[in-house]
């Protein structure tokens, strides 16, 4: 973003749009000469953070700052993409001491604090603006941490996005589409698969199940409670309900399926009906999930 001229005024009104950040070309399209830029920097007002990149009346970088600073370093049309990406959208905490950015064909060189990746396109559809900068598109961004994510960090990264509803599963099959051949695509086409489990945790699981339940404004079920010789995720004992979230729990295999079967009919003498339900299906489809238990509890055990 430039502002012509104006002086100080117009680099306030551009600091506060980014982060306190401003670049040497933009202090000199507000009408700064590098004089005047020196000695500003010498009396305090401006405060180097990069080379050419400055912050605007302190010298502590406030939230956000660094980000800004490295699509500044980094040129026109640079993308704050990868990890960073992950975590300006809150679907992972899994940044690094860099920033990482996407520029397009040409080589920015190396940039202190800053993980270059150079692309030679990026579709409009991939990149976004979120909080004043330029990011890539939740889709994109997914893609892009398929090649130097681990698989659980991956998977955990696509469950929040689906989960927060960033994503959409047809979005990521569309990104697939795009760029069938990039490295990671065949981790991410298995996670799209429902018969899979998912790596959250049995606490995540059922805080998410819980935030489902009371946006559905459903009664509020007890959690983890002992039937007999077996524990249920959740139970409505009025109603004669029991919910198990298989993902946490999820082994596969012939085995696993017999052990759930025989611990579903035991419950099933014990009173109670048994729905079961996945890490998925109340991520990617919670108003069904909604539905489905809303039925079940106006509906007694017979």
């Amino acid at each position: 973003m430039v502002v012509a001229g104006a002086g100080d005024p117009a680099v306030a009104w551009l600091a506060a749009r980014q982060y306190g950040v401003v670049s040497s070309a933009q202090l000199q399209a507000c009408g700064l000469s590098r004089s005047a830029i020196r000695h500003r920097h010498r009396n305090g007002r401006l405060h180097g953070l990069r080379r050419g990149i400055y912050l605007v009346g302190h010298r502590a970088a406030p939230p956000g700052a660094r980000q800004a600073a490295a699509v500044l370093l980094c040129g026109p049309n640079a993308t704050l993409s990868h990890r960073s990406a992950a975590a300006w959208w809150g679907m992972s905490d899994s940044e690094r001491d860099h920033v990482d950015v996407t520029v397009i064909h040409r080589n920015a060189g190396p940039k202190p604090g800053v993980r270059v990746h150079r692309a030679t396109d990026l579709h409009p559809q991939e990149t976004r603006t979120r909080y004043g900068l330029p990011v890539t598109s939740p889709a994109r961004t997914v893609l892009d941490l398929a090649a130097v994510l681990d698989g659980r960090s991956l998977e955990r990264a696509l469950d929040e996005a689906i989960a927060s509803r960033l994503l959409r599963e047809r979005d990521l099959v569309r990104a697939l589409e795009r760029r069938p051949g990039r490295p990671g695509t065949a981790r991410l086409r298995a996670l799209l698969d429902d018969t899979r489990g998912t790596t959250r945790t049995r606490a995540e699981s059922e805080e998410r199940f819980l935030a489902l339940v009371r946006r559905a404004e459903l009664p509020t079920p007890e959690l983890n409670v002992n039937v007999g010789r077996y524990e249920v995720d959740a139970l409505w004992r009025e109603q004669g309900l029991a919910v198990e979230i298989d993902g946490h729990r999820f082994h596969g295999g012939h085995g696993a399926f017999e052990s759930d079967r025989m611990r579903d009919a035991d419950l099933d003498d014990a009173g109670l009906r048994i729905r079961r339900l996945t890490w998925r299906r109340i991520t990617r489809h919670p108003e069904a999930v909604a539905a489905t238990l809303a039925r079940a509890l106006a509906t007694r055990r017979q």
